[in-house]
């Protein structure tokens, strides 16, 4: 009678262990991963600034003439300027030379 409650303990940790495993693979190849790319790109939009070659999710290349905490406004070419929300920075091209005093 000891013995059958003991082999239900065993069943269980047989039947969890591959649920356990599973997890751990999702999290070192999907989960983890997503959040170290999510951090780099919050730390990247937290410190363009202006005079900053970017493009923008669309595609678009343009330099950042002016910041809000939320927009950014490109300018395109010599008269074209177009604003876009901060999120939509795709990824800094060149940097702008820091300012010297």
């Amino acid at each position: 009678m000891w013995l059958a409650a003991g082999d239900d303990t065993g069943n269980i940790w047989q039947m969890i262990w591959p649920f356990i495993l599973m997890f751990a693979v999702f999290y070192f190849l999907l989960i983890r991963p997503q959040q170290k790319k999510q951090k780099a790109r919050t730390s990247m939009l937290s410190q363009v600034k202006k005079g900053d070659k970017v493009t923008t999710i669309g595609g678009l290349h343009g330099t950042i003439v002016e910041m809000t905490d939320d927009t950014v406004v490109l300018r395109v070419n010599d008269t074209t300027k177009m604003t876009f929300e901060r999120s939509a920075i795709n990824g800094v091209t060149t940097s702008a030379p820091a300012a010297s005093e």
